[in-house]
């Protein structure tokens, strides 16, 4: 099993694999800058050399970076807009030196706007960033939103648009979180809203599209629209969604990554144990 958590870059970005591999990780996702801030500088060489011979060592693949929480490419602000275009632009070619696989970005917020309005930016940002970085290899996922506010992306039509209005497709794909699906009203607590919400992304987009499941219970009801996590296990989804989910035979196989509540190491150590748990039953 492909199992990680959102690890901490505390101190040196290079102590984060190590952390990983102490919590016997074999993938992880990291913010490789602080994410409520626009980027001061940029990472050492020496730091960036220590980090790949650290993940060779451990052998943590696939590597997943999501972007800063400042970034809105579906920004009707125009100075916001091209700051979060250049950010984008800037991350992405810093995942590459970092040999992450993918960047996990969310698909912003159209503010006043309307939804097509916010998804026209989006579709034009994405399109610029994606030529500006096309001599890389990092894949950009789109990760679906609980449907707070006025935030893009809690249905997975707004997916389906958006990779229908980019002509490259190769480095697009979905990140898939539990917890958001169900708060935006995906019921995937249970077998039948599993099965359907899975029909749903691969009739609209594409089952093969989902390159990462972000791994999370939730906290609160079902369509309530507030992006709150949960321990495994322990929230409105539950133990017998999440076995479900884990073991399901379209999705066992992909990465999964864990953003469970973390007042200690002790909240991922648990998260992790229930989750082997639930796949060796």
């Amino acid at each position: 099993m492909l199992l990680g958590v959102q690890v901490s870059t505390e101190g040196k970005i290079y102590e984060a694999v190590e952390r990983a591999h102490q919590l016997g990780c074999n993938t992880m996702q990291i913010f490789s800058r602080n994410p409520q801030r626009w980027r001061e500088d940029f990472l050492e060489p020496k730091d960036i050399e220590e980090f790949n011979q650290r993940q060779d060592k451990f052998k943590i693949k696939p590597l997943f970076i999501h972007i800063s929480y400042l970034i809105n490419l579906a920004s009707p602000n125009p100075r916001l807009y091209e700051a979060s275009i250049e950010a984008h632009i800037e991350d992405i070619l810093e995942a590459h030196i970092l040999k992450a696989d993918y960047i996990v970005t969310h698909m912003g917020s159209h503010k006043e706007t309307s939804e097509e309005e916010g998804l026209s930016r989006f579709i034009s940002a994405l399109d610029r960033i994606l030529d500006k970085t096309k001599n890389t290899h990092v894949g950009i996922l789109l990760e679906n939103t609980s449907g707070s506010g006025s935030w893009l992306g809690y249905k997975f039509s707004h997916q389906k648009e958006i990779i229908q209005g980019l002509k490259p497709k190769e480095r697009l794909g979905l990140c898939f979180d539990t917890a958001h699906a169900y708060l935006a009203g995906y019921d995937i607590a249970t077998k039948d809203g599993l099965g359907k919400t899975l029909d749903e992304i691969d009739k609209l987009v594409g089952i093969n599209f989902i390159k990462l499941i972000h791994l999370n219970d939730a906290k609160g009801a079902l369509d309530s629209r507030h992006d709150r996590h949960e321990h495994i296990g322990k929230g409105t989804i539950g133990l017998e969604g999440m076995k479900r989910i884990i073991n399901h035979p379209k999705l066992r196989n992909l990465p999964f990554i864990l953003e469970t509540p973390k007042k200690s190491e002790q909240d991922d150590i648990m998260n992790l144990n229930t989750v082997r748990k639930l796949r060796q039953e």
